[in-house]
């Protein structure tokens, strides 16, 4: 089903989860048992994100394909960094013959070790130009979403440039948009309210990546930009060695984030599970949200 469509027609909140690619065919056997443990909770729809530089462009179609089997509602990650036209275009093709109706359509990061995106001399420069390609082939028949930033991409040079950005890609055919990971709601109601002021009137998912190892979450926060509170991260610098304390840390904050998100009437909330159900299994079920 079209994630639009979902949005449209939802009576409540609408919960999503999102996945990493596995390296390793036992890797990909765990992530669809964890996939199998949070399909309890009814999601709206599933993600695996797309490997950089379009490394898993032939596996991404695979695990889409499998996700359906699951009786789920995939949404394809598409990124356009390291790829020409005809590659991209050509996996988009591979994607709607096999069944997937949702599209995320994304510019991608930078190679590793690079901090500067480069375009392909014969691909796309920006994710708003996948949206219009996107739109062009397939019209309505797809829903298309995009990423949002909170806190500003990391290359943007203002919020300002940033939000310009992010209306571009709407203006191309965005349905909905998903956000970055963000730790403090202000930020998130904040780009929501600019958003709006500027006519964006598409449901902006939140992004919400309950906290379950220190190491990676500084990892994760230096290459998103997404700021920590500094009482939030005082507690976790305490008990950085201990990762059951780290765990119920992470999991106390994301529910408090979730239960004031929900409280404002967000459509829905888009959790980055790091492949692993324990943490946000915890969140919705001290939400009272029960799996089936």
């Amino acid at each position: 089903m079209k994630i639009r469509d979902l949005l449209r027609a939802r009576r409540g909140p609408l919960f999503s989860f999102e996945f990493f690619p596995p390296k390793t065919p036992e890797g990909e056997e765990a992530l669809f048992r964890t996939m199998e443990e949070l399909k309890a909770f009814r999601p709206a729809f599933v993600s695996i994100t797309y490997g950089a530089m379009g490394s898993t462009r032939e596996r991404s179609v695979a695990w889409a394909r499998r996700i359906l089997d699951l009786g789920l509602t995939p949404l394809a990650h598409l990124t356009v960094a390291g790829q020409r036209r005809e590659e991209v275009a050509k996996v988009l093709g591979r994607f709607v013959a096999s069944g997937v109706e949702n599209v995320l359509a994304l510019r991608g990061d930078p190679p590793r070790g690079e901090r500067v995106f480069r375009p392909h001399p014969e691909g796309f420069r920006y994710a708003s130009e996948l949206v219009a390609l996107i739109r062009e082939r397939y019209g309505e028949a797809l829903s298309v979403g995009g990423a949002a930033y909170p806190e500003g991409h990391p290359e943007s040079g203002s919020l300002e440039a940033d939000l310009r950005h992010f209306k571009a890609k709407v203006e191309a055919g965005l349905d909905f948009a998903i956000t970055q990971l963000f730790f403090h709601n202000a930020h998130y109601f904040g780009f929501l309210e600019r958003a709006r002021r500027l006519g964006i009137a598409i449901p902006i998912l939140p992004g919400i990546m309950p906290i379950t190892s220190y190491p990676q979450l500084r990892r994760f926060t230096e290459v998103c930009g997404a700021s920590i509170p500094g009482p939030l991260l005082s507690r976790l610098e305490r008990h950085q060695d201990d990762p059951e304390a780290i765990l119920e840390i992470g999991v106390e904050h994301a529910t408090r984030q979730v239960a004031e998100l929900l409280e404002a009437g967000v459509e829905g909330v888009h959790f980055y599970t790091l492949n692993r159900s324990p943490a946000t299994r915890m969140v919705l079920e001290r939400l009272g949200f029960k799996p089936a």
